[in-house]
């Protein structure tokens, strides 16, 4: 019996039904590529998704490696508990040094929803600390996905988004509009339709002073909103959301899970406004996707708030998980962002990785413009996306990507890439060929 069918009905696999089993097995995965088993061929292909974006510096990086190994012959894991270890402390070093100016304390958390989960905790209990338990909702971005958890389901999108069938078992949040669809320009500059900013900006200001007594925070995906449709919009809405958080009392939760670490051509997607959130989140490309582990970034002022325990509040921030500062995640984390900022020459390597990506994406997704089948083609750092006038077929367009050359996962009308930072000219040609050919084969 093949590992596909040993799978299939056992395994459940992330979005699917029970018995949907999978596409392929990997046999192997080295640098940028996967080697991929249907059952029957296998044959090796460049990975277009990094991983869900995690894997930045490709598989089997002999420096993550090393780190991994160092850190098993010390100790795996220790409680976090009244203890403390270098990783950790290594780890929050650099991730303070790394972020806005005022983001000075670092809470380590599981995945990139549990860090949500955690941020969206300090922000109420911020509220309470100061008195306003009141103070219980929160503002997202239609369009947002910020995780699978409860509590992240509820700032989700309600109806677009992944959750609808829980939205009677949520927390009921308001909602502002989806940002207008913005666009960066080779030169560097936005593009955006200005009336649609314009009245973007009045709905969300007028949605924010209606609720303003009952709202404690704010929650965005800055400048890309990931999994609700790899949608861009202009850095200028991040301003915005600052100076309603700064005009009604408000913390900014910032999500950079998908966004941080350089996938978007800054470090941080933040950058593009030049916004410093109150709480940052950050995820997937920590350990360079080879342990889970998440990070909340929280500012000195509101970490005092919530240790003051006013109002009867405990002065404890009310989380530990089990697994919270795991050595091992830690050490590579750490690892992993002194590859991403070591000197590449004209700045730090991810700088230069990311361009290169960039402009390699550009040019070899350009193509599926001519596509009839083709709404949209969008570009952003090291996000590539070739957008349907209609749903994919997503297994037949995965297979005869596959068939090309390279592994991606559509879904809705997205056949999308977000490669491995360390992809070469090459690498990326086979994979953006891959893509245009797979959509034109079975999408036309």
């Amino acid at each position: 019996m093949s590992l596909l069918e040993r799978d299939r009905g056992l395994l459940w696999h992330p979005y699917a039904p029970v018995d949907a089993g999978a596409l392929y097995a990997v046999r192997a995965a080295s640098g940028v590529r996967l080697t991929l088993d249907d059952g029957a061929t296998e044959r090796e292909v460049v990975d277009g998704m990094a991983s869900w974006w995690s894997a930045v510096h490709g598989y089997r990086h002999p420096v993550l490696d090393a780190a991994a190994r160092a850190q098993l012959d010390r100790f795996s894991h220790v409680m976090f508990g009244g203890l403390t270890h270098e990783p950790a402390v290594e780890l929050a070093e650099r991730l303070v040094t790394l972020a806005p100016a005022g983001l000075e304390h670092v809470f380590l958390a599981d995945s990139g929803s549990i860090s949500v989960e955690v941020a969206l905790k300090i922000v109420l209990q911020h509220h309470a600390a100061r008195g306003r338990p009141e103070r219980s909702r929160f503002l997202a971005l239609r369009g947002g996905y910020h995780g699978d958890t409860f509590a992240t389901m509820s700032v989700c999108d309600p109806v677009d988004g992944m959750h609808a069938a829980f939205s009677g078992m949520t927390a009921d949040h308001v909602f502002a509009p989806r940002p207008p669809a913005a666009r960066l320009l080779a030169d560097g500059s936005w593009q955006v339709d200005e009336d649609d900013q314009a009245a973007w900006e009045r709905h969300t200001r007028d949605v924010v002073a209606a609720h303003a007594r009952e709202l404690a925070g704010i929650v965005a995906e800055p400048v890309l909103q990931g999994a609700g449709g790899m949608h861009v919009y202009h850095p200028r809405c991040l301003t915005v959301l600052r100076e309603l958080a700064d005009e009604h009392d408000l913390l900014l939760v910032l999500d950079e899970i998908a966004t941080g670490l350089g996938r978007t051509g800054r470090f941080l997607a933040t950058e593009h406004a030049g916004v410093v959130p109150d709480l940052l989140c950050v995820g997937k490309a920590l350990t360079g996707g080879y342990l889970t582990l998440a990070a909340v970034l929280c500012s000195a002022r509101v970490a005092e708030v919530v240790g003051s325990g006013g109002h009867g509040m405990p002065r404890a921030l009310l989380h530990g998980p089990t697994f919270m500062g795991n050595p091992l995640a830690c050490a590579v984390a750490a690892s992993s962002l002194g590859l991403l900022t070591a000197d590449g020459g004209d700045g730090p390597a991810w700088r230069a990785q990311v361009a290169g990506l960039q402009g390699h994406l550009q040019a070899g997704l350009q193509p599926a413009s001519d596509l009839t089948s083709v709404r949209d083609v969008r570009v952003l750092g090291g996000v590539g996306v070739v957008q349907l006038d209609g749903p994919v077929r997503v297994a037949e367009v995965t297979r005869a990507v596959v068939r090309r050359g390279a592994w991606v996962r559509p879904f809705r009308d997205l056949v999308y890439v977000m490669p491995p930072y360390v992809c070469g000219a090459a690498d990326v040609a086979e994979l953006t060929a891959a893509v245009v050919g797979g959509v034109e084969e079975v999408h036309g």
